[in-house]
């Protein structure tokens, strides 16, 4: 197929013949090693970055003429938060592309609505409370301290970092106040939940395969409140290896639990309208319950990264994994049009 791999780039002006180097040098970034996969698939690519220019976008996409978009596309002008609009613009403009429609990833992204719809489908989540710009903060009776303050509308833990842990009022109202000043957005604060950080992919759409378990260890960390998937512990290599941090498969769970993760992980997938792939966060106390933290509809699928080593261990290498993507969308494009 002619398939356009569109995705987000800081700088404009760059063409497809730019990017294609990039990808020919091997160049670890998750947009070129899909078209890379797709490549070696056999499929005709085409490489559409964009920055701010979304006429621009819109002309490339039409001089092309692609049978499919793999939106690679995590932000818009840098900012998480817009990436629905690209999924948007497609969708108004007729193409067919992979991933979750503009309404999941809204949703998803919104920490406190998607929470209220997993309860109502009794999935167990935090307890928590939001607050809107320029709330007065106080402490959350119905919840104890200690708290996890995060930004409501951010993904890849941007705005997470030790400090959002708080003990007191004084501390939580200081990190409230840090995401209302500096990210602008309202601010959820959680239950802290003691347990295991786990991740849990997941391919399909009316048939769901769930992906071998992906944890979180972290090894050097001295204290529970401190084992948070923070920025620093997702993204910064050298602070991952001074706190013994490291992404593997999760040691063993116990059956029931298992069947729980299994379970709340597709119920989450469903209610929240992902396709085609996403990846759900879990914490597992010590008792062994279940607590759904957050749906991600575009998870990192660079080689080598979490969703494509549990597709991996699964029996699906990079480009058979890539290749997976690519049939769902289509399948679920195609089923449509049959039922229309």
């Amino acid at each position: 197929m002619k398939i356009a791999v569109v995705f987000d780039w800081p700088v404009p002006g760059l063409e497809h013949a730019d990017f294609k180097e990039q990808v020919e040098a091997r160049v670890p970034e998750a947009e070129y090693e899909v078209a890379e996969a797709l490549m070696h698939n056999g499929h005709e690519v085409f490489l559409i970055g964009f920055h701010d220019n979304l006429r621009r976008l819109l002309d490339r996409l039409e001089s092309f003429e692609p049978d499919l978009v793999f939106n690679a596309t995590e932000s818009f002008m840098g900012k998480a938060r817009y990436d629905y609009g690209i999924t948007a613009l497609l969708e108004m403009k007729g193409y067919r592309y992979t991933g979750s429609p503009p309404e999941a990833q809204l949703l998803a992204r919104d920490k406190a609505a998607s929470k209220k719809i997993l309860t109502y489908h009794s999935v167990r989540v935090p307890v928590f409370r939001l607050y809107e710009l320029g709330e007065e903060v106080e402490p959350p009776e119905e919840i104890g301290f200690p708290l996890i303050v995060k930004p409501t509308h951010e993904d890849a833990s941007v705005g997470i970092s030790q400090s959002s842990v708080v003990k007191d009022a004084e501390s939580l109202r200081d990190r409230v106040s840090f995401i209302h000043r500096k990210l602008k957005q309202p601010a959820i604060a959680e239950q802290f939940i003691d347990g295991r950080e786990l991740y849990v992919g997941i391919i399909g759409n009316h048939r769901l395969q769930v992906l071998p378990i992906i944890e979180i260890a972290f090894d050097k960390m001295p204290s529970p409140e401190m084992k948070i998937a923070t920025y620093s512990a997702k993204w910064d290599l050298e602070y991952r290896q001074r706190w013994g941090i490291r992404n593997i498969f999760a040691r063993r769970i116990g059956e029931r639990a298992l069947e729980e993760i299994h379970r709340v992980a597709q119920v989450a997938y469903s209610a929240l309208g992902l396709r085609d792939y996403g990846r759900i966060d879990i914490r597992l106390t010590r008792e062994q319950e279940v607590y759904l933290l957050e749906a991600n509809p575009n998870p990192y699928i660079a080689f080598g990264e979490d969703m494509a080593n549990a597709a991996e261990r699964a029996g699906l290498d990079y480009y058979a994994f890539i290749e997976r993507v690519v049939e769902e969308a289509v399948t679920r494009y195609e089923t449509a049009q049959a039922q229309a």
